[in-house]
């Protein structure tokens, strides 16, 4: 089945109509919440929206590193400019339901490239096991310190995730990471990798990724700690680096959802509502979505522009 999806994409018309329904739904999101948007840009400073959307930026600038450094490793060095036209382009395959457009988009773009599919693919699956490792490793050391103290009904069992953490260090040990990675791959009867992840190659893209969720960890903090919060500064960053995190590990399984859209946001807004309060929360949580919508539509055009320069 992805075998004759990946022929239908090959198409330029559907790869045309692709980016084009992508970008649509990117925009609509946008569009059909301006209401609250204006709403809550009241009660948000300036200077924090400003702020928080370089951070948004930076997330999946990183993001992008991450998966550049594994590219690299599998084989396949990719100039900056490249690399950014098949990754941030294929982000927005995010915004349609479901998990394949995103792989199916950044293998027909690396193709173009000369990248076998093949390895666009296992680049993908190795970035994304090592982004969600990163990302529950900031999950099992922060969040228990941030809601500690705290009284959120149903939040008990967060003050054990800390046991977890040195599993998941271990996971991003090469001889530990590559047999899982190969048991993954067989049981979703793909190929094997080409050949194993290296040390060095995992260290860069555990390294960017985990850049990627301090900078959208800090821009929930931003947008936050604009408003008002009675915790300390220290409690409030734990919990949204923490909350955050939480909350795209529960988008992602989502696959229904464009972009983990809506299960995300409950879960953030859970979180920080314990700071902010309920009404804050739906401002933090809306406005940090929009921001990174905004910012996967930035650097997927920006990226396509500095393309056809270069062409």
């Amino acid at each position: 089945m992805l075998r004759r999806v990946l022929g239908l994409l090959r198409s330029p018309v559907v790869r045309v109509g692709f980016l084009v329904l992508a970008l649509g739904l990117a925009v609509w999101y946008v569009v059909s919440e301006r209401a609250q948007i204006a709403a809550a840009w009241e009660r948000v400073s300036a200077g924090a929206v400003a702020l928080a959307l370089v951070l948004s930026l930076l997330n999946v600038a990183l993001a992008g590193a991450s998966w550049r450094a594994v590219m690299a490793d599998l084989g396949s060095r990719l100039r900056v400019r490249d690399a950014a036209k098949v990754f941030f382009v294929g982000q927005l395959g995010r915004y349609i339901p479901g998990t394949v457009f995103q792989f199916v988009a950044q293998a027909e773009l690396a193709r173009d490239l000369g990248v076998p599919r093949r390895r666009t693919g296992s680049a993908l699956a190795v970035a994304l096991l090592v982004s969600m490792t990163t990302c529950a490793l900031l999950l099992s050391a922060l969040l228990p310190f941030g809601l500690r103290g705290v009284d959120l009904q149903g939040a008990a069992w967060t003050r054990h995730l800390v046991w977890a953490t040195p599993v998941f260090l271990l996971l991003l040990v090469p001889a530990v990471l590559n047999p899982l990675l190969a048991r993954l791959l067989r049981l979703a009867r793909q190929e094997p990798l080409e050949h194993p992840v290296t040390a060095r190659g995992l260290l860069a893209a555990a390294g960017w990724a985990l850049g990627s969720w301090v900078a959208v960890g800090l821009q929930v903090f931003v947008l936050s700690a604009s408003l008002g919060s009675g915790l300390s500064r220290a409690h409030l960053l734990a919990l949204c680096l923490g909350g955050y995190a939480l909350a795209w590990l529960v988008g992602f399984l989502v696959v229904v959802a464009p972009a983990g859209a809506g299960a995300r946001e409950v879960v953030l807004g859970a979180v920080v509502a314990v700071a902010v309060g309920g009404g804050g929360a739906a401002l933090v949580v809306l406005g940090s979505r929009v921001l990174l919508t905004v910012a996967d539509l930035v650097l997927a055009l920006v990226s396509l522009r500095a393309a056809r320069v270069r062409r």
